[in-house]
């Protein structure tokens, strides 16, 4: 029996086109870099004794989302998209959930838009994963999984603006440092 050679497979499957081998002279608008858990806390200090009161009475949930961009180089920044959230029933706690999420973008845009790509587009990337980790969280912790509803970036930018034109004195930050 002869033996098979196996078939070559061409590296430009694996490896995507310089813009020089394509001809294009533009580098994409915007490119996620990298994404990544940051910070991650869960506790819930009332267990196992608040389990049974679990049963009873369903917990409270508040939850706060922030956005903040931060600068790491020449059109290159980290976008950090954090919830904070927690159970009550009444004065007890159920649990604390913290949860940092980040990405890495470069932004090839003019400067007028770099402040919405930041504060809009990029969480809006971002989002379903930092869901799916919330979601997993407390689902893992042995409570009902916490599903965040979906935000409008864009509608909260918005909205923020209308109040004040200093993005500052939001939620949402944008640190050049």
């Amino acid at each position: 029996m002869a033996k098979k050679e196996k078939p070559e497979v061409p590296s430009e499957r694996f490896t995507p086109p310089t813009p020089e081998e394509t001809g294009e002279t533009e580098m994409p608008p915007l490119v996620i870099n990298g994404q990544y858990i940051k910070d991650l806390s869960f506790e819930a200090p009332k267990t196992p004794g608040i389990l049974s009161k679990l049963q009873q009475t369903p917990p409270e949930i508040s939850v706060n989302i922030d956005v903040q961009a931060n600068s790491q180089g020449e059109n290159f920044y980290e976008v950090n998209l954090s919830v904070n959230a927690d159970a009550k029933i009444g004065e007890d706690i159920v649990y604390l959930c913290e949860v940092q999420y980040c990405g890495l973008f470069t932004l090839n845009v003019q400067q007028e838009y770099l402040e919405p790509a930041l504060l809009i587009d990029c969480p809006t990337i971002l989002f379903p994963y930092l869901r799916r980790v919330v979601s997993d969280l407390t689902g893992d912790a042995g409570f009902a999984p916490l599903l965040l509803n979906p935000l409008d970036f864009a509608g909260l930018y918005q909205q923020r603006h209308t109040q004040t034109n200093e993005p500052e004195n939001g939620d949402s930050k944008l640190d050049e440092n």
